[in-house]
């Protein structure tokens, strides 16, 4: 926080600019873009959580393979984030396994965009790529609050003629609400602080430079540290206030 109200390298004198730092972070094109990709992870976080919440209610319950599925979903989240990336960089790398994939089925190579390089779609797929590592977790997480719920609340459900969806609406998510509060949290500090699979598979190129790889870039990178702790301070920011608007709005009635 110090260091924030300086101009300032590693070695080297220091001046003094007070909020200048701050202005900058909203200011300067670079990092205002990079501060507005984090949007895109947050639209992604709702959709993880939500889909994770979808499928873990039918997991809870008996369902053929059900187990299988269980392990397919979590497996990805136990894979390291750097093995990850590079899974993905030759996934979606052009010509590669992706294109011919879909070259298989009738698709022209040729005229397949360039997934990582075309600003227009590569950041949805490095969303894509995020949901698909952390959902398994939030799954995870659901189950376990979803089978400590009273199995005789459902039967009484279903006596009085409750379908499917009131049973989720009316028992599944009042009974497990604390804990999608928290998944949420957790699901949207992930987003606004993403680094390692943009960073490892686009190195931040090409409009995918998230706010956390534009700031460690501006601290290491250009040696701008005072502004690099303006940013910072920012993300913290950030984060505590998601934090606190999602245990308001999830907070129990008493």
């Amino acid at each position: 926080i110090g260091y924030s109200f300086y101009k300032m390298k590693y070695i080297g004198p220091r001046q003094f600019v007070g909020l200048q730092n701050y202005i900058d972070v909203f200011t300067r094109p670079d990092t205002l873009s990079s501060l507005k990709l984090s949007l895109y992870y947050m639209v992604g976080a709702l959709i993880q959580v939500a889909l994770a919440l979808y499928l873990s209610t039918m997991l809870a319950f008996k369902v053929r393979g059900g187990s299988a599925f269980k392990a397919i979903y979590f497996f990805p989240y136990l894979i390291n984030g750097i093995a990850v990336g590079f899974i993905f960089k030759f996934f979606f790398t052009h010509g590669f396994v992706l294109d011919t994939l879909l070259s298989w089925v009738g698709f022209n190579v040729d005229k397949l965009p360039f997934w990582l390089r075309d600003e227009s779609i590569n950041n949805v797929v490095l969303v894509a790529c995020s949901i698909w590592k952390y959902i398994g977790q939030n799954i995870v997480m659901f189950i376990g609050a979803i089978a400590s719920v009273d199995p005789v609340l459902y039967e009484a459900a279903e006596i009085d003629g409750a379908n499917a969806w009131q049973r989720f609406w009316y028992i599944v998510f009042p009974s497990i609400r604390p804990i999608v509060g928290l998944q949420l949290i957790l699901a949207i500090k992930g987003a606004v602080s993403v680094f390692e699979i943009p960073y490892i598979i686009t190195e931040g190129k090409n409009g995918t430079s998230t706010f956390v790889i534009k700031t460690i870039e501006t601290a290491f990178k250009y040696q701008k540290v005072g502004l690099a702790s303006a940013m910072a301070v920012v993300l913290l920011a950030i984060i505590l206030i998601v934090t606190a608007i999602q245990k308001a709005f999830f907070k129990e009635e008493k």
